[in-house]
């Protein structure tokens, strides 16, 4: 069946996604509702603008949509599509048709958002990329928004974990924004996807923003807010994700970085604090197991990388319960340096690792 009928309601100006709903419930389908008479459309009290649209879409938006579409890796998912995001779906505020470049099957996948402030402090540019990082390893999609700041880290670090990662953008999905995102698009069109609801040709605007953060919020499992001011847009994306009933999760900070002040408020009204990335682990590797929407195996992607690879094991046999120096690890393990630091890391997040004074670390 032609998507093109979702495709005119969806650009249909001042038609939302409610209100396409109650016309394709009325007429039976998308198509029906396309080609029904302007006077049975009238019945359902259109606006005039609406009325003319449905009977007159506009040809330049639709041969610029469908152009787009034509290119290899560029899909349209309409809300009735078997690949349309079931946790988006069941939202009900989701969008009537997603533009996605790259793999539209990452959005079935189990996600977590990664949010925070576009003028992130140093460690929580760090804080961010780490958790995303193993995260990712971990088997979450890591989701937000292309954001300067914490979204670009939780990007980079999920990319670095060798995981895949969702952007949704609050621009058409051939306007990147900002522009210096460019290149970290790419790669993640390369190991996720790109995710719109606004079509092709749709500049940045500021009202559009909070549009995609209800996106971020509906596609993921929680919402984990590193760094965020108290008028910050991420307080934004954790509302949407408290009404969808959604975990949010947040890291605590200095008492005096401003940029604490919201972590710390959704702390106060209940969301949970974390210090590791095992806080998060076990609570969205059970939550995905309770959702109807995913399939047992999409449950059981959620797991801790220390699992299944023998090193880790090794590793931990070589440490002992006494602090260590990593060149003592060295030595005991066989192991490299680098595969060592990233490797104490990933362990730190999980909690089964202590850093302490000297650069010694022991075993929890």
């Amino acid at each position: 069946m032609s998507a093109e009928p979702w495709l005119i309601l969806s650009l249909c100006s001042g038609l939302s996604t409610t209100r396409a709903l109650e016309l394709i419930k009325k007429f039976g389908n998308a198509a029906a509702v396309i080609s029904a008479s302007a006077s049975d459309l009238k019945t359902s009290n259109l606006s005039d603008e609406t009325l003319h649209f449905l009977k007159n879409p506009d040809a330049e938006k639709l041969n610029q949509t469908t152009s787009w579409l034509a290119a290899e890796g560029r899909h349209l998912l309409c809300l009735n599509d078997a690949g349309y995001p079931p946790l988006l779906a069941e939202s009900g505020d989701a969008p009537l048709c997603l533009y996605v470049e790259g793999n539209p099957a990452s959005l079935l996948m189990p996600q977590l958002a990664i949010v925070g402030s576009r003028n992130a402090t140093p460690g929580g540019l760090e804080t961010a990329q780490h958790f995303a990082s193993h995260l990712a390893h971990s088997g979450l999609t890591i989701t937000s928004g292309l954001a300067t700041g914490i979204d670009s880290a939780a990007h980079l670090g999920a990319l670095a974990g060798d995981g895949l990662t969702i952007a949704v953008l609050g621009t058409g999905p051939d306007e990147i924004y900002p522009q210096s995102n460019i290149k970290l698009a790419a790669h993640i069109r390369q190991q996720g996807a790109l995710v719109s609801e606004f079509p092709p040709g749709t500049p940045p605007r500021r009202h559009q923003f909070p549009r995609r953060n209800r996106i971020i919020s509906g596609l993921s499992l929680g919402v984990l807010i590193v760094e965020a001011g108290l008028r910050s847009g991420s307080l934004i994306t954790a509302r949407y994700s408290g009404n969808y009933g959604r975990e949010i999760f947040a890291v605590p900070g200095s008492l005096h970085n401003p940029l604490s002040k919201g972590c710390h408020r959704l702390i106060k009204q209940g969301a949970k604090l974390v210090e590791t990335g095992a806080d998060i682990v076990s609570e969205l590797g059970s939550l995905a197991g309770a959702l109807e929407s995913f399939p047992d195996y999409v449950a059981t992607q959620i797991k801790s990388p220390t699992q299944a690879d023998p090193d880790y094991a090794k590793l931990l046999k070589a440490m002992g319960f006494d602090p260590i120096s990593i060149n003592h690890l060295v030595a005991r393990s066989g192991l490299t340096a680098e595969q060592l630091s990233s490797m104490l890391l990933i362990l730190e997040l999980e909690g089964k690792v202590n850093t302490l004074p000297g650069g010694r670390f022991q075993q929890v």
